[in-house]
């Protein structure tokens, strides 16, 4: 995990197979917005595994 001022970069392992996921966070203070980017660095699917990673940080956050 790498954090700056107003950005942070992780990485998620899937379980079995260990493929690494790439997730960027920026809060971008002119529309008081946090954009997401998250991207496997194998294959042309994930089968929704980026998404679910991204909804549970969302979910995670809006429930602290």
């Amino acid at each position: 995990m790498r954090r700056e001022p107003r950005y942070t970069y992780a990485q998620f392992t899937t379980r079995i197979v260990k493929y690494v996921d790439d997730v960027e966070f920026w809060l971008d203070p002119e529309v008081k917005v946090i954009q997401v980017r998250s991207a496997s660095r194998l294959g042309k699917s994930d089968l929704g595994v980026n998404r679910k990673h991204i909804e549970s940080v969302r979910e995670k956050l809006l429930n602290s």
